[in-house]
């Protein structure tokens, strides 16, 4: 059983034709806007639960109407919506906006999740029963860290873009994390020096640094092992948004598995190369089966 604890948004995509966008007081843009549930926490449950894990998700969602689509999206992908908490005013927001070389401007509205607790007798049933604690970096997941560490339980997060090792937002994820993931995009040196520096600070068994289009880094501090994974390519790309996400889902399932992560990164590129085929963040994951085809005609050739 895998426990993820995140957000759930419902999110917009809007396609244009350029950035920047061009003034022009009304665009129509035929099938090109899609509204869905997304967010961190429902992607990764999402992506997990198509690899074919059990999942159990924590999140809180509003009580408007943008809130009473999110237990039937759930229980349509198959996603338990028992620890699915209506306890926000109203329902996170996301507008994204994309171009057809896959380039995206995110707008997140998170309303009131940030000032919520989650509560915590349904976290500590949660994780009794969880043998990996996927904790995204939202505030409610704070005051679980530690317990979950406690507990002896195998903690991972992704930070997303940092560039401080004492970030005052992020800095205790970093410190729990035995698998961290995050983006290279405002490192203040390269990947390879900010991987050394985050196992040297905290002392993280697992390090991987999403490299955009180039690939992802991966630092295993029980063998000294430092280096680069390069990407590669399944089907066009229509929006990167969500690349992240399905990376760090995709290698938590099968390191997992196997416990080896240079295979679980391998692998995972493909996850996400396949992904970025579709619009929304949370559409686009392959099952365990179509993943394992994939990934043998990727690296046989």
């Amino acid at each position: 059983m895998i426990l993820v604890s995140g957000l759930i948004n419902i999110e917009t995509t809007l396609r244009v034709e350029q950035f920047p966008l061009a003034y022009a007081p009304v665009h129509y843009p035929f099938w090109g806007v899609h509204s869905t549930v997304s967010g961190v926490g429902y992607n990764i449950a999402r992506a997990l639960t198509t690899l074919g894990n059990d999942v159990r998700l924590l999140s809180l969602i509003g009580t408007d109407l943008l809130g009473n689509v999110v237990p039937q999206t759930l229980q349509a992908q198959g996603v338990a919506a028992v620890d699915v908490l209506p306890l926000l005013a109203e329902t996170p927001q996301s507008v994204i906006l994309y171009d057809g070389t896959g380039r995206r401007q995110i707008h997140v509205d998170l309303k009131d999740a940030q000032e919520r607790p989650f509560p915590s007798d349904h976290f500590a049933t949660a994780l009794a029963d969880c043998d990996l604690a996927v904790l995204c970096n939202v505030n409610w997941n704070r005051p679980f860290l530690q317990q979950a560490r406690q507990a002896g339980k195998r903690v991972a997060t992704d930070v997303h873009t940092i560039s401080d090792l004492d970030d005052p937002y992020n800095s205790d994820f970093m410190a729990a994390a035995d698998i961290l993931f995050m983006s290279d995009e405002q490192l203040p040196c390269s990947p390879e020096e900010w991987a050394g520096c985050v196992q040297a600070r905290y002392g993280t068994p697992i390090v991987v640094i999403g490299l955009g289009g180039e690939g992802a880094l991966l630092a295993v501090l029980g063998d000294g092992f430092v280096g680069r994974v390069t990407a590669v390519t399944t089907r066009s790309v229509v929006n990167t948004i969500g690349a992240g996400d399905a990376l760090f889902s995709a290698f938590n399932h099968l390191y997992a598995q196997s416990g080896d992560p240079y295979d679980a990164l391998r692998q995972a590129m493909v996850f996400a190369s396949y992904k970025i085929g579709e619009s929304g963040a949370a559409d686009g994951f392959l099952t365990a089966v179509e993943l394992d085809e994939w990934s043998q005609k990727v690296y046989r050739t």
